[in-house]
């Protein structure tokens, strides 16, 4: 996987490049900014960036309007933010608009370089990954009345994981499920959510932001 990663702290910088090419990833750029992130992806045309939140020249929200101009001019890109900060807002406004293709993780929760690479994958293939801990918050929230009351209790249970990036296999797993049941599932959540099979529309991204936005 061919990689570029923006932060403006060059030891969390060149820590993740060096943690990430150890890996087996392709560095082809790195960046303090937004506006070098941006370069970059035009010059090497990676296959996801890695990208922090605040960067220069304001540190407020540069590494989100970045990820927003990235996923216009390079729809299939894979946009990972890499974050310290737990508000579940900054997430769902990466993910409001285009949810496909983007992720959102803490950085004190990423313990494990396969953690990363798995988001990663996830991104590049079109998911959308949001940090556990992110979902756990939506999840304490009261809510109004929404599409997700027709689902049952286990299928709230398995669109939460989907939320959380979560594999079929390791939802499956956590949940004591076969594969075929878990399907069955699955395809009973996008049916009770109105998401008809097509060709343009990733379904299971959409329940996925389908649930974020009820939950948050």
């Amino acid at each position: 996987m061919r990689l570029v990663i923006a932060d403006d702290s060059l030891l969390v910088r060149e820590g993740l490049a060096r943690l990430l090419g150890d890996a087996g990833c392709e560095i082809t750029g790195t960046a303090a900014d937004a506006t070098g992130l941006i370069r970059e992806v035009h010059l090497t045309k990676p296959d996801a960036v890695v990208v922090d939140i605040k960067m220069p020249p304001t540190f407020t929200d540069e590494g989100i309007r970045a990820a927003h101009a990235l996923r216009r001019t390079h729809p299939a890109i894979g946009v990972l933010v890499l974050s310290q900060y737990m508000e579940s807002e900054w997430a769902m406004r990466l993910i409001s608009d285009a949810p496909d293709h983007l992720g959102y993780l803490i950085k004190d929760r990423v313990d494990h370089v396969d953690v990363l690479i798995d988001a990663l994958d996830r991104v590049t293939a079109g998911e959308c990954v949001v940090d556990p801990t992110i979902v756990d918050r939506l999840l304490r929230r009261p809510r109004e009345d929404s599409a997700l009351d027709a689902l049952t209790p286990r299928e709230l249970e398995v669109l939460a994981l989907m939320a959380e990036g979560r594999s079929n296999a390791a939802i499956a797993a956590r949940l004591y499920l076969s594969p075929k049941t878990l399907e069955a599932h699955i395809r009973q959540i996008l049916q009770r959510l109105g998401l008809e099979e097509s060709r343009d529309d990733h379904r299971r991204v959409l329940a996925v932001l389908e649930y974020l936005r009820a939950v948050r």
